[in-house]
C-alpha cells in the first residue's frame, strides 16, 4: 500500500454536496474520490507545465523556426484541419 498524508481542504457547499452524492452513487468514500481527482489534476498540470517549458526551450533555440499566422492557416488547410 502506498503511504499517504492527510490534507484538509475547504470546499464550497455545492461542491461538497456533489462529492457526497457521487460517493453514494458509486459506493466509494468521498476522500478516495477527492484523492483521485487531485491525482488527475496534478497529472494534467505537470504535463502542461512541462510542455510549456519544452516549447519555450525549442523557441529559444538558435534553429527555431517561426511561422506567421497566414502560413499556419495555409498549412492547416492543406492538411484538411480547417
Amino acid at each position: 500500500m502506498t503511504q499517504s498524508s492527510t490534507l484538509t481542504i475547504r470546499l464550497p457547499e455545492d461542491s461538497m454536496k456533489r462529492l457526497d452524492n457521487l460517493a453514494r452513487e458509486i459506493a466509494h468514500p468521498p476522500a478516495d474520490i477527492a484523492a483521485k481527482a487531485v491525482e488527475q489534476y496534478l497529472d494534467v498540470q505537470e504535463w502542461q507545465v512541462q510542455a510549456i517549458k519544452d516549447a519555450v526551450k525549442e523557441a529559444d533555440s538558435p534553429d527555431a523556426r517561426f511561422m506567421d499566422h497566414q502560413e499556419v492557416i495555409n498549412l492547416m488547410k492543406k492538411k484538411g484541419k480547417l
